[in-house]
């Protein structure tokens, strides 16, 4: 029982875990946990879009087809009920789903059009915060690497000024090694996440620019008083851009400016 007992203070003292605590001091400690939250955030990400995120599904791609041949013989609901539960949380089988009872019951466009805008930033928001934080991370890791050579050289400094400049090398190799260790750690953290978070952001870019192109497919075939004026291309902005207006609402979305039009 003793030797069972010991073998949890064993693995914590002398450990992989310990050993990099002992090469970078306490701001490894802090490195090591942001990287464990950027994995378990990037994990949820993955699964929340595997299973959430909007797509267009060959049956949505159909039921567009026959909207623009006909809107008033396409029936929305029929589609909504022969979905399997997958398909049903399809945030673009609601929007359009929506959006085309709407259009057929409702003559005024205009509010039909706000509801969409609204519905579409709505489905972009749960990956806002994921991306936000693995962002952060990414920014948040070399800063504290210089955090850890910071103080890693201040404890050098201190060896030799203690030992008023008589130091030897292998006084000032700690310090010396923490701060190195620390700036390594910082990058080797920073780096992939990064690279993530460029990724996830293009994804979400691509499924903006989906959403809005199927929009597009839906009102354009929808008569109204003035002419349809085909919309730009509307791209988010990663840094806070400027709100975006077009011909059938408002996006006041600083990430992910909707233009369905």
């Amino acid at each position: 029982m003793n030797s069972v007992s010991a073998l949890p203070a064993a693995l914590s003292e002398h450990g992989p875990l310990a050993q990099l605590a002992d090469m970078g001091g306490p701001v490894m400690w802090v490195l090591m946990a942001i990287a464990f939250i950027g994995v378990v955030t990037f994990l949820y990400l993955i699964m929340l879009g595997a299973l959430y995120a909007p797509r267009l599904t060959g049956p949505l791609r159909l039921m567009i087809d026959q909207w623009q041949q006909s809107p008033a013989a396409v029936c929305p609901r029929d589609l909504h009920r022969k979905a399997g539960r997958l398909g049903r949380g399809n945030p673009l089988m609601h929007l359009l789903v929506n959006t085309m009872l709407a259009c057929q019951s409702n003559p005024n466009t205009t509010s039909v059009r706000e509801t969409a805008v609204r519905d579409a930033q709505r489905s972009l928001e749960p990956f806002e915060a994921p991306l936000k934080i693995i962002e952060v991370i990414a920014a948040l890791a070399p800063l504290l690497g210089l955090l850890g050579t910071v103080m890693g050289m201040m404890e050098a400094f201190s060896t030799m000024a203690a030992t008023e400049g008589r130091a030897n090398a292998s006084q000032l190799s700690g310090g010396i090694y923490e701060a190195l260790s620390t700036t390594a750690a910082g990058l080797i953290v920073a780096i992939p996440f990064a690279a993530l978070a460029a990724w996830i952001e293009f994804r979400l870019r691509r499924i903006h620019q989906t959403i809005n192109s199927t929009l597009v497919s839906v009102f354009n075939v929808i008569p109204v008083g003035e002419p349809v004026v085909a919309p730009e291309a509307i791209e988010p902005q990663h840094k806070a851009p400027a709100p975006v207006a077009d011909d059938y609402g408002v996006s006041d979305n600083p990430r992910f400016a909707h233009a369905t039009g």
